[in-house]
């Protein structure tokens, strides 16, 4: 089970002083040098705390929720993937505090009885929110441990009433061309898409996210709202949504038209299933100390198996990966 007694919070001394991190500059953890840097921290690292987040505060909600060390803020919002601003780790910190997310508009369509634009204000008020401590997992073999605040993307879908056709639903990302440098590249086809079946959409544990560590998500990390999908790998959550569509047909996601043979639909957090250029059994978590830590043994799932193994019951998940 995932267990957390509320007010599990680290003691002090496991948590990073703000010096000790202002000296590991991001650079060094992926290169995987020596020495740490003296000096100021880099100026994308303090862009990535510039802006001053409101507070959003939710529930405890401890059976969601893990136990493990959480990542700390700085690392969360300053070691990225979100290439609508750039490929590096660091660029969504470096460049995403052009992108607008006020006026922002969600529109929930398709193979729904009741489709529906829903501002962010309404969003915010749509469920009660809670805090949710969800390990995330990348493809490329870094993991942290994220206290998002939102709730279950269920809540949302209900409003709707799916039809007896809807199977999967996709999920369409916002593009600001002018705020949005990375945009620029061909790496993947704009807007960003991704999906899911139906089942795993309305799985309790996908949930809604507008905030981390009590404030309002910030921009880097997919604001004003995105999906966590915690079984999953992170390419799978998709940040700062748009549209969300129900179909009777499996959508082709980004990732899945840009690179069919590395990143398949279902993307389940599986050791046993390499990507073709590198190994997926073990993996780092962000903070403890980059490339000197020991490599984690990577969980089935995530370590959520006991949740979501059961959607996958009679699957080959070596041929659905």
């Amino acid at each position: 089970m995932l267990i957390r007694k509320p007010g599990n919070a680290p003691p002090s001394s496991e948590i990073t002083s703000e010096a000790v991190w202002q000296s590991r500059r991001d650079w060094m953890m992926r290169a995987g040098l020596i020495a740490a840097a003296a000096g100021l921290p880099g100026w994308s690292m303090r862009q990535a705390h510039a802006q001053d987040a409101a507070p959003l505060a939710g529930r405890a909600s401890p059976q969601y929720s893990v136990m493990d060390k959480q990542t700390s803020f700085q690392d969360i919002t300053s070691y990225n993937n979100y290439y609508e601003f750039g490929l590096d780790k660091d660029d969504p910190a470096r460049y995403a505090g052009k992108l607008q997310t006020r006026p922002w508009t969600v529109a929930v369509e398709g193979e729904v009885l009741r489709p529906q634009a829903f501002d962010i204000d309404t969003l915010l008020k749509l469920a009660p929110m809670e805090d949710r401590v969800y390990r995330l997992r990348c493809v490329e073999g870094w993991s942290m441990v994220i206290p998002w605040v939102g709730y279950s993307l269920a809540n949302l879908l209900k409003q709707v009433e799916p039809t007896g056709n809807a199977k999967y639903v996709e999920f369409t990302t916002v593009v600001q061309r002018e705020n949005m440098p990375g945009v620029r590249s061909s790496v993947l086809q704009w807007p960003y898409v991704e999906a899911l079946r139906l089942d795993e959409a309305m799985h309790p544990l996908t949930m809604l996210v507008f905030g981390l560590y009590g404030k309002v998500l910030p921009k880097q990390n997919g604001a004003p709202l995105r999906l966590a999908v915690p079984w999953k790998y992170g390419f799978k959550s998709a940040k700062s949504l748009v549209r969300i569509r129900l179909v009777e047909r499996q959508p082709v996601s980004s990732w899945m038209l840009a690179a069919p043979s590395e990143y398949g639909f279902y993307a389940n957090v599986n050791p046993d299933v390499p990507h073709p250029r590198w190994s997926q059994a073990t993996e780092r978590r962000i903070g403890e100390d980059g490339f000197f830590a020991p490599k984690r043994r990577t969980l089935m799932f995530n370590g959520y198996a006991e949740q979501v193994a059961s959607l996958y019951q009679g699957m080959d998940l070596k041929a659905n990966y």
